[in-house]
């Protein structure tokens, strides 16, 4: 079963259409199809039409939240829902063809975990591409999952990796960062890209901001998620460590300026070399605080988290336990 996961927000006019693409899709290749529609709080008749979708196909489920809380938690709730073992996820504008489904299933059967869509050729205004291209190649660099284009709607997953992967805020975009992290395979498809025919974009300049920010949560998440001291530890190290060089030395300066007063080789502010100095004590005994205080936090609330993902397991297994707790990560 394949599922298909489709985060709405006022999209009535595309809904039928898209359907019945999906419909099309699955009958000239024989795919058991199951989707679901996420009304993200649209006030356009949306939920009316994904209703009716859902009472004239089984294959169809809905799910309608009671106000927008975003893409993110929409495609949570989707993938909770979803009963294929592989989830395909694209947007309700039409912008994302149905017809490249296949191409997708083939690249996911060379050894593939998540495959994600590229939209070479974009039918989008240039105010729009070049932020994203410039946004693609910073996470690229800074992640090492090289993508041209991570903020497509348009890709496929095996369905496992949402027991590990959790999703919030915005970080929908970064799933195959977060998926290669826990050593999930990732590839990429060059995939058609329409012109929209119905409404607007979602999205303005205001998520660039965002998704850098975002882009450092991911970092630290799948560099530092595990053992945070050995970043804030680090910085907070530097900083206690440069501080207290700038102390020893103003009062080495103290006792030679007064011992020999006459000696007085540089003109040196020590009013300011003292704030700035006591400055970098103060702030790096304050990281190395917070760097033990998430050491703990990381210690218990990771208790019944595992650290690794398993891909295979061969011979007998003991069976756990009644009593003993499920160590799912998330």
């Amino acid at each position: 079963m394949l599922s298909i996961v489709i985060p709405v927000f006022n999209e009535v006019d595309s809904l039928r259409a898209l359907y019945g693409e999906l419909s099309e899709v699955a009958a000239e290749h024989g795919y058991e199809l199951d989707v679901v529609f996420v009304d993200d709080g649209s006030k356009d008749g949306s939920w009316e039409v994904i209703r009716q979708l859902a009472e004239d196909d089984p294959r169809v489920q809905g799910i309608c939240f009671r106000r927008n809380f975003g893409k993110a938690a929409a495609l949570s709730a989707g993938f909770a829902a979803a009963r294929g073992e592989l989830v395909m996820t694209l947007d309700a504008d039409l912008q994302d063809d149905p017809h490249e489904i296949p191409r997708f299933l083939a690249e996911m059967n060379n050894d593939k975990d998540v495959v994600s869509g590229w939209k070479q050729v974009r039918h989008d205004p240039w105010h729009k591409v070049l932020p994203s291209r410039l946004f693609n190649w910073t996470v690229g660099a800074v992640t090492g999952v090289k993508l041209h284009d991570h903020n497509c709607g348009f890709k496929c997953y095996r369905r496992e990796i949402f027991d590990e992967v959790r999703l919030y805020g915005e970080l929908h975009r970064f799933v195959p960062v977060l998926a290669a992290a826990r050593g999930y395979r990732v590839g990429e498809i060059v995939v058609n890209h329409r012109a929209r025919k119905f409404g607007e974009s979602k999205y303005g300049l205001w998520r660039l901001p965002k998704g850098f920010l975002d882009l450092l949560t991911v970092k630290f998440l799948t560099g530092f998620g595990h053992r945070p001291q050995h970043l804030l530890g680090i910085i907070g190290g530097i900083g206690f460590a440069v501080g207290a060089a700038g102390l020893a030395f103003l009062t080495a300066w103290w006792f030679i300026s007064r011992m020999v007063p006459f000696i007085d080789p540089i003109h040196l502010h020590q009013r300011a070399v003292f704030y700035y100095a006591l400055g970098a004590v103060i702030l790096g005994g304050q990281f190395l605080s917070v760097g033990f205080l998430a050491e703990l936090l990381t210690a218990y609330a990771g208790r019944d988290a595992d650290v690794y993902s398993i891909s295979e397991r061969t011979g007998d297994m003991p069976d756990r336990t009644a009593d003993e707790p499920s160590n799912i990560a998330s």
